[in-house]
């Protein structure tokens, strides 16, 4: 300890990252990893809706781009705008308001009559989302023990690919018995009872009450993580007492190459993933295979990266996040070419290279969030992980915009395929880059203010 720390005080951080997983860290990834599940359960749902949308309302395929991406856009507003806020209302309060916010405006999608109220409405459960996604992201993070901190977030992720998986299912029974308000009515229902769960078991920051001064609920939050605590033990901080995340930790010059480099492998990462869960289903059916190969196929793009996640998340913590991610990244542009060529094959191979891929694809979004989350700090996580998603979901919207504007001129699904696996490639340079840059970028941790933090 510090010179002229009390014997009594301990370092926040130390006490969290030095604890065991146990029953608090499974409860906790549970109720992070509802997030990931409705944000999954979402986007997934749309790639089937909207071809049964276009259908009823006779929309030319041309019409499927923005209403696969106007959530995508309110993602976007919504890490960008609200993710701060949590610096100010602190992360479960944040959490719970934004996973409401989605469900209202997802029942709203019930009422719909037409495609521009259906955008409108899309656009708005993707900001409640955006709200949400780097708070629960953060949280995770700063209970994780200091050795399984990317292993953490990857298994909080896991509930995204859960989400995709639950929504192809229930898209496959729901959509052809009941029509597609069914899954709107589902998904807006869904979040609004969550909203209440989150509120009442999800755990505070301790970074944030200490920060705070709210010494008796810090204590509290604790015990909850470590029951024996002393009700005398005092906490002295990592980071100076009035230290608050500002513009400058994200963008300041230590930091703004390392920052624009992980913005890139987001949009990048991003891009392919909407576009190949977005247009896979459309594909398939447009080739000729049966709906039940395209769910199938879809459904296993997300499974490959559940699959992954249980190798990529400890190998990051052991190997490293940049070398890990850059070799996901690599394997998965292989990969996705050969998705690309079997496309056209059996049922079989096609499913075979669907889940391949998906251990790249959806394993790679799971393994850049974990990435952004080791690389800030713990009082500015929120925002450079709110900031990293929103900037990086322009490759989202882009994405299948792109591949919908390029199929509608005539391109072979194959062409295109072969496109996002020379994307990912690009993906795989730009971690290896920032690998170099962001060592020297980081900057020595503050010393921690010799005055402790008295809790209880």
């Amino acid at each position: 300890m510090s010179a002229g720390v009390p014997p009594a005080a301990v370092r926040l951080e130390t006490l969290i990252g030095d604890r065991r997983v146990g029953r608090f860290h499974v409860l906790l990834l549970a109720l992070t990893g509802s997030v990931m599940f409705l944000d999954g359960l979402d986007t997934q749902a749309i790639s089937f809706v909207a071809p049964v949308v276009a259908k009823e309302w006779h929309l030319p395929v041309a019409a499927l781009g923005p209403l696969f991406s106007a959530s995508i856009v309110g993602l976007m507003v919504g890490y960008l705008l609200l993710a701060p806020l949590a610096a100010r209302i602190e992360h479960r309060r944040l959490i719970a308001l934004s996973v409401a916010l989605f469900g209202v405006f997802t029942l709203l999608c019930v009422f719909a009559t037409d495609e521009t109220q259906l955008i409108v409405f899309r656009f708005f459960t993707g900001v409640g989302l955006g709200g949400a996604i780097p708070s629960a992201v953060a949280l995770a993070s700063e209970f994780a023990p200091a050795r399984r901190r990317s292993t953490f977030v990857m298994f909080s992720y896991c509930w995204l690919a859960l989400g995709f998986v639950a929504a192809s299912l229930l898209s496959g029974v729901l959509i052809p018995a009941w029509g597609w308000r069914s899954i709107f009515l589902i998904g807006g229902v869904l979040p609004l009872a969550v909203s209440v769960v989150l509120a009442v078991w999800l755990p505070r920051s301790p970074v944030h009450l200490l920060q705070r001064g709210e010494h008796a609920e810090l204590h509290a939050t604790l015990r909850r993580l470590v029951p024996d605590l002393s009700p005398h033990t005092t906490f002295v901080r990592d980071e100076p007492a009035a230290a608050k995340a500002t513009r400058r930790d994200v963008l300041g010059r230590h930091r703004l190459a390392a920052t624009l480099l992980l913005w890139l492998a987001f949009a990048l990462n991003l891009g392919v993933f909407y576009a190949v869960l977005s247009w896979l289903p459309t594909v398939l059916l447009r080739l000729g295979h049966p709906t039940s190969t395209a769910v199938t196929a879809t459904a296993l793009v997300t499974v490959g990266g559940i699959a992954a996640a249980l190798v990529i998340g400890p190998a990051m913590d052991k190997r490293g996040a940049f070398v890990t991610l850059g070799t996901v990244y690599l394997i998965g542009s292989a990969l996705i070419a050969v998705l690309g060529f079997a496309l056209t094959g059996s049922s079989g191979l096609l499913l075979a290279a669907a889940f391949l891929a998906g251990t790249c694809v959806t394993g790679g979004q799971m393994s850049v969030i974990a990435l952004a989350a080791v690389l800030y700090p713990p009082r500015v996580r929120s925002t450079g992980v709110g900031w990293a998603l929103g900037i990086g979901r322009a490759g989202g919207i882009v994405g299948p915009l792109l591949v919908g504007a390029a199929l509608g001129a005539g391109a072979g699904a194959r062409v295109v395929f072969l496109v996002m696996a020379a994307v990912f490639l690009l993906a795989s340079g730009t971690v290896a880059v920032l690998s170099r840059v962001s060592r020297p970028a980081e900057v020595p941790v503050p010393q921690a203010d010799p005055r402790p933090a008295t809790a209880g």
